[in-house]
């Protein structure tokens, strides 16, 4: 038995896979203990072989600032690099904009003297003593975890090994994250705070991860899913725990994904809307990856998936601003107090507004196990509305409006602002909240099409539950592309497929299960970002695979750029190189004929339009539906994960999978 576990800021979500049936749960998430709802679900079932748990403690505690007390060792003249950053700024008319605090203070951003350069050559020596001369400062700040980052390590990591075993021989407890063994690159500034990251949230990681192996059954063996959409053992995952920031929203991503592909539209847009935030991607034909992340601005340089993510979901704050407008998020109820119609809470958010228009039905939330307060959730949009000088129901659609906006933006970031027109993709909805605005979203972005998986609430769990194990290594290369020698690049692949083979072992998997894909990092001559150019697979090159590059990287440009340079030189900066083995298939739902006629189960007056006019709305139970059925909105399918609402301009199509495509009217 396989469990995929996804915890999000408000449910905890579950799908279990045995003998190719899949069941799934959900669960209040814990946010004091993120273990406990993740330990009761266990106990509830007799074996669990293999867990899969996407998990946001490595994610928190960056947002939040509470990892582990960090000290940053250097070289001499580059302690301020956390603090200098780059040129960029993040809101280009924003006049009063100011960058976050540095994770470490400047009082533990220690020096060494010594230097090497670009080409493996030592300048300045490094010796003991220098090294030794900086613990009683790491002592009496009481630091608990150490990023060591050196000028040019990536090319000569010898000073940096050193410093290691130096401070690991003073103080074993000491968290140390060496900058070559995370990220073999240049780029000074990226390599400093992903050690830094790595060292921030590692002890913060180890004790959950530690805290959580004792207390599962001995046989249950526990992964952790990584920002690429692949999954690591425990030791990865403490060892590494920068992999871990995008660990959610990477499952969801890849879950999206597989069911796009089992119905026929692979080029997709994933909307994965929770509690309290929503992640997009672009999957145009294949999983959008990415060299890096960024995370409460902070660049993560490890491979992960390209997702953009906005602070808007069903736990959202509404709230009429001091100007006068209507604001929904960035804050969040979360599961505490959580929103007022969950019976604790009392301002409203998205969920509350959900209910008040009736396309949240009370009465069956959570498959009727849990009861919404519709008395409550009015009561808390009614402050809204005073405040707006409207009704109760104008003040829900407003929230909608306001919500689907930012939604819209951000799926405009991926797409528009790359030189993608949405409509050309579908849009693959899940999350709790993610059928409920789906519809509407397509129509704000004039996209034709709509994807509800069969269990969208906890597609993330899913996407976890199947992921394949991966791992990735990298290389600087630093030169021309004409002048690159194949004998070069093998030269580096050997280097990398051991790195790699070592690590996989000592995950407990067996190197030869694994399929080998090899990237070349490619830029025109003056350019400073490079784009990730496909090598080879199952790490074999050859002088044709060089000589391909070049055609793909100016088709590539061209596609991203609108142009190419051919008269320029291209240059080569990096190798990356990842494995993978196969993932987990989906189980196949067992094909049933309808027998009778499709008929709604309930007849209820609601507002599944953008319009403050209600409407007859039909009711379906999506357990009941059968492969084949069309249904015509208005109408809402409940289910446990999830609601789907159908406006009056769309219909709905139950696929051989029991996923659901939707299509607007013509």
């Amino acid at each position: 038995m396989r469990m995929g576990v996804d915890t999000g800021g408000t449910f905890t979500d579950f799908v279990m896979l045995r003998d190719g049936e899949l069941s799934i749960a959900k669960r209040l998430s814990t946010p004091s203990n993120p273990a406990a709802a993740l330990l009761a679900e266990v106990a509830l079932h007799d074996a669990v072989d293999i867990i899969v748990h996407g998990t946001t403690v490595a994610t928190n505690a960056l947002l939040e600032r509470r990892g582990a007390v960090t000290a940053l060792i250097t070289t001499k003249g580059f302690a301020d690099v956390l603090a200098i950053g780059r040129g960029d700024r993040p809101s280009l008319y924003d006049l009063h904009q100011s960058r976050q605090d540095p994770l470490v203070p400047s009082a533990l951003r220690l020096e060494v003297d010594e230097r090497t350069t670009f080409d493996h050559q030592v300048i300045v020596p490094l010796t003991d003593a220098s090294v030794h001369a900086l613990i009683p400062t790491l002592e009496a700040h009481g630091v608990q975890a150490i990023a060591i980052c050196l000028l040019h390590s990536y090319a000569n990591p010898a000073h940096e090994d050193r410093i290691a075993t130096l401070l690991a021989a003073h103080n074993p407890q000491w968290h140390i994250s060496v900058s070559h063994r995370i990220i073999t690159e240049a780029r000074e500034y990226e390599r400093t705070v992903t050690a830094v990251v790595n060292a921030y949230v590692a002890p913060v990681m180890q004790r959950y991860l530690g805290t959580l192996a004792r207390a599962l059954p001995t046989h249950t063996r526990l992964r952790i899913m990584a920002s690429d959409g692949g999954s690591m053992g425990v030791g990865g995952a403490t060892a590494l725990p920068a992999r871990t920031t995008l660990s959610g929203p990477a499952g969801g991503i890849v879950g999206a994904f597989r069911v796009a592909q089992a119905v026929g539209h692979p080029h997709c847009i994933t909307f994965d809307m929770g509690g309290t935030s929503t992640d997009v991607a672009l999957c145009d034909g294949a999983l959008p990856r990415s060299s890096g992340s960024a995370v409460g601005g902070l660049p993560v340089r490890m491979a992960s998936l390209d997702i953009h993510t906005v602070g808007a979901g069903g736990g959202s704050l509404a709230a009429i601003d001091n100007a006068g407008a209507l604001r929904v998020g960035p804050q969040s109820a979360g599961a505490v107090p959580g929103p007022a119609c969950y019976g604790t809470g009392s301002q409203a958010t998205v969920t509350d507004a959900n209910l008040v228009l009736g396309r949240l039905r009370s009465d069956a939330f959570l498959g009727g196990s849990m009861h919404l307060d519709e008395i409550r959730a009015t009561a808390a949009l009614q402050t809204v509305s005073t405040a707006a000088l409207v009704g109760v129901v104008e003040a829900a659609l407003g929230i909608m409006r306001v919500v689907n906006a930012a939604m819209a933006r951000a799926v405009r970031t991926i797409s528009v602002e790359r030189g993608h027109n949405p409509k050309d993709f579908a849009l693959v909805a899940f999350g709790g909240a993610g059928p409920l605005h789906a519809a509407h979203l397509a129509d704000e972005l004039g996209m034709d099409r709509v994807i509800i998986p069969r269990f969208p609430g906890v597609l993330s769990a899913l996407g976890m539950a199947t992921a394949a194990v991966t791992r990735s290594a990298t290389r600087p290369v630093l030169g021309v592309l004409s002048a690159l020698h194949v004998e070069t690049v093998r030269a580096l692949l050997r280097e990398t497929t051991h790195e790699l083979a070592d690590a996989l072992r000592n995950d407990g998997e067996d190197p030869e299960q694994f399929s080998h894909d090899v990237l070349l990092g490619v830029r025109y001559k003056g350019q400073v970002y490079d784009l990730d150019v496909p090598l080879c697979q199952n790490a074999t090159c050859d002088a044709t695979d060089l000589d391909a590059v070049a055609e793909r990287f100016h088709a590539l440009h061209l596609r991203r750029y609108g142009h190419v340079m051919r008269e320029r030189l291209i240059e080569v900066t990096l190798l990356s190189h990842r494995v993978a083995n196969d993932s987990i298939p989906i189980p196949t739902p067992k094909i049933e004929v309808r027998t009778k006629d499709l008929h709604p189960s309930a007849w209820v007056m609601s507002y599944p339009n953008d319009t403050a006019t209600p409407v007859s709305t039909a009711l379906y139970a999506r357990a009941e539906l059968y492969c084949g059925d069309v249904i015509s909105g208005p109408a809402i399918l409940t289910q446990l994960d999830a609601t789907t609402v159908i406006p009056s301009r769309w219909r709905a199509l139950v696929t051989s999978t029991l996923d659901i495509v939707m299509t607007r009217n013509a």
